[in-house]
Parts: structure tokens; sequence; C-alpha cells
């Protein structure tokens, strides 16, 4: 199918603009004072607004998306405009119900009373995309603030200039810059942000640019949610299904030329099994892609020629056992699976974010997990086996943010499942109602009865601590 290039819209505010940073930001503050946001019709409204808004650019945004790394059509669908549409269904059909206090359980200390959570909106927040997913990473953390009552700056990333734009146009024809505001820009316009205080912060990104993001959130403290990377593990037992394995695995890594959060980082085969993994693996990724990946209209490209070369020169690691073509001029790499790599070699010394698969071995699985466990906690982890004892071994013994066992990246699509990082991988979980919860700041209030009042509590105490310490016992 012929793909349309996307014309790039001039940036909403280009990368000095300070006082214009200030300006937007100064006006939402001033609209969230007015209480709009509180009021649940309104809330709806506007994202039901986003729900059309989606649905007219939709064409517009995965063409931009194929036009800044050769995203494929059934990708920029399913993983993306797709995914936010789904979401927006889910939380308009639920905000009313997630929107109401909560009554909690009573201490009988406090009677006559009754206690209650309400869900309150921070007010001004700042959403800071990445460039590998850059319309739902983007997307579905403002539907999380909106449904919550927030306003919102949103920063798409400058390394998808076209989708950047394509969402600041959409953004900007649907939504006044007073509630909902789109800033484009570098990494300047970012500092720029990032010096202004917000009332929350969604950071999607690097571990050392959140950490920059987290300094920037203390000097006001800031409450932030960071939604980082890591060394994502899938581990595969000898008794697993094989064939299974290596078509799932096959199929989370190179998604999006492996340039997804949540792809598997690195395999940890059983020994015994190796060798046939491998050659199922080569298998599908030839099934998925052809014999020839570059001719693949379903494999994208990557981003640009830093990360390129970047993830090139890992190629001088361990032996290619699958792949390992490059063409620069197109920023095309293989899919591949690299053998005989060490812990020490480069290319597991970062996140990878690219297409290429080392492959390390263990003899049993406590080896397999001790190796996990000496590095930092990832954001997923895969593992492949039949043996319920060793699915809960690994569970037991790992620390990680969220993942599968006998699949890869699918825990992402069930919105019910709270999505995030723990350690170096991130912190605070959103989707689907972790997000309406994610945005509001939980505010606990007691009603006291007035038909009555003991005196207990109140000075002077007298001798009631020996009926007060039979009291707490009794509670």
């Amino acid at each position: 199918m012929p793909r349309i290039n996307t014309i790039r819209m001039t940036p909403t505010i280009v990368e000095t603009d300070l006082q214009r940073i200030q300006s937007v930001l100064k006006k939402q503050r001033e609209f969230f004072s007015t209480g709009h946001t509180l009021e649940l019709a309104f809330r709806k409204e506007r994202l039901q607004e986003l729900q059309r808004a989606i649905g007219q650019h939709e064409q517009e945004l995965m063409d931009a998306m194929y036009t800044d790394f050769h995203k494929p059509e059934m990708e920029a669908y399913s993983t993306e405009v797709g995914f936010v549409e789904l979401e927006l269904k889910l939380v308009l059909k639920n905000l009313r119900k997630w929107s109401e206090p909560k009554r909690v359980k009573e201490s009988l200390i406090n009677f006559p009373s009754r206690s209650y959570v309400h869900s309150d909106p921070y007010g001004v927040a700042l959403i800071i995309g990445p460039w590998n997913y850059p319309f739902q990473l983007l997307l579905n953390p403002l539907i999380g603030a909106m449904a919550a009552g927030n306003c919102a700056i949103v920063k798409p990333s400058e390394l998808t200039p076209t989708t950047s734009a394509v969402v600041a146009k959409m953004i900007r024809q649907h939504f006044d810059d007073s509630y909902i505001a789109t800033v484009e820009g570098g990494v300047q316009t970012t500092q720029h942000l990032l010096q202004q205080r917000f009332d929350y912060i969604f950071f999607t990104g690097s571990t050392q640019v959140g950490k920059i993001v987290m300094k920037a959130a203390a000097e006001h403290l800031t409450p932030v949610t960071l939604e980082l990377g890591g060394k994502s593990p899938a581990i595969v037992a000898e008794d697993a299904d094989l064939g299974l394995a290596a078509r799932r695995i096959a199929w989370g890594k190179f998604l999006n030329a492996g340039q997804t959060c949540i792809a598997p980082d690195y395999l940890l085969v059983q020994e015994s099994v190796k060798e046939e993994l491998l050659q199922l693996i080569s298998q599908y990724i030839s099934d998925f892609y052809s014999e020839d990946p570059r001719q693949s209209p379903d494999f994208a490209r990557i981003v640009n020629d830093r990360h390129f070369n970047r993830l090139s020169s890992f190629l001088r690691d361990g032996m290619v056992r699958t792949g390992g073509i490059t063409d620069a001029a197109s920023r095309y790499i293989a899919p591949t699976l690299l053998d005989k790599v060490t812990w020490q070699h480069p290319i597991m010394q970062e996140e990878i974010f690219g297409p290429i698969l080392p492959v390390l071995t263990f003899q049993q699985l406590d080896e397999a997990i001790n190796q996990v466990r000496g590095r930092e906690k990832p954001l997923a982890l895969y593992f492949f086996s039949n043996d319920d004892r060793k699915k809960a071994q690994v569970l037991k013994y790992t620390s990680f943010g969220g993942g599968c066992i006998n699949d890869t990246v699918s825990h992402i699509i069930n919105p019910h499942l709270p999505f995030g990082g723990v350690g170096q991988s991130g912190m605070g979980s959103y989707h689907g109602q972790s997000s309406f919860e994610l945005f509001s700041q939980q505010k606990s209030v007691l009603h006291r009865g007035t038909w009555l009042d003991l005196p207990l509590r109140y000075p002077p105490y007298g001798n009631r601590l020996p009926m007060l310490r039979k009291l707490f016992k009794w509670l």
C-alpha cells in the first residue's frame, strides 16, 4: 500500500521560548482553579473529544509513524492507535465508578463515624513521551491525567518529528491550551519544562534521563512516575514447549525492530535445548519476515543514525548465528541472534533497544535466577516452562516490573494489570484504573457523628491510662 509522507508542522513552542512555556503553565493553573475539571461531565466530554480526534487523525498518525521509522501499519494500529482507543473505551465506561468516594472500614475508637477516600486531581501534569511508541506512550498517560481531572502539558519526542507534529496539531485543533497543551522541541525545551513547578510529572524514557527528571522534580517536591527500561530476560527451561517459546520470543523481540522497552533484551536458555531453540527462532524469523527481512513490509527501521551506529557496534560481540546484516542508508539492522556472548561484552552492559538478541545459557534454574538477581531489576521478565514448581520458583526469587509465563510482551495488553517498573526500571504503575489512581491524590476524610462524644480522649486524663490500654488490647 503506498504511503503518504505527513507534512511536518511548525513546532508549537520553539526550544528557547521559555516565556511561552511559562505562559501556558500560568493559563493552565488559572483554568484548573475554576473547578471545571472537577466535574465528571466535563472530564467525560473531553475524553470523548479525544476519542473523536484520534478517529479523525488515525491514518495521518500511522503514516507519520511510517515516515519516522518505517513502523508497519499493523503495528502502528495495534500497538499505538488501537491500543489508545481501547484504553479510552475502558476509562469512559468506568470513570463514574472510579470517581466516587470509596467508603472504608471504620475504627471503633472513632464511633460514631464514617470514613471515605476521595480521589482528587493534582493540578497541572507534565507528561514527557518517548520516541519508540510516540503515540501510545504519550497519550495513555494523558488519558489517566484527564480522567482524574488534571490539566496537562505533553512533550512528545523530538526523535520522531513527524509523529510529534501530528500529535501537536491534533491536540491544538481539539483542545484549548489552557487545558491540554503540546510543547515540541529538543533537550533545551525539556530542560525549560523541568525548571517549572508542576503538580505531577510522568516520564517515559531511559534510566539515565529518568534520574535527571527525578532530580528536577525534587527541587519542587513534585511527585513523579518514571517508566524506564532495563535488561529484560527471556528464560527458557528445557521442559518448555520450544516451538511455542521460539515463536513468542521472536515476535516479542523483533516487534518494532526491537525498539520496545519490554522486549526480551537477552535470552537465557538451558544448555540442553539451546541449539534446538536457536534453530526454531531462526526459522520463525524467516517465517515472519522472509529470507530477506529488508524486503519485508512488516519490519521497522532504527529511529536515527546515532542509535543505528550504537546497535551496529554490538554486532562485534560474540558470534552471529542469524542475521547480522546492516544498511546504514536505510537504518536497517536484520533480526539477529548473537551467540557466544558473556556479561563482559558491551552488549550486556546496557539495554539493547534494537533487533539483536544475545544468547546466554545455564545448567540449572538456580543459576539463571542468580544471573538475573545479580543485575538491576528489569522492567519485564519472561519464563518458559511447563513445570509449576519452576514457575513458582522464578516468581518468588526474582523481582521485576511485570512479565509473562510462556509468553512475551502480552502483559501490557491487559489494562487491568498495572504496568510499571521497579528500582532502576522505574517507579509507579499505570493503565486502566491504575492510571486514574496514579494521577489522583487520595484524600482521606472522616465524618464524625455529633450525637455522642465520649470524654475519654479529653484532658484532664487522670487515671484513664489502664482503661485505655485494655481498650487498645481489646480492639
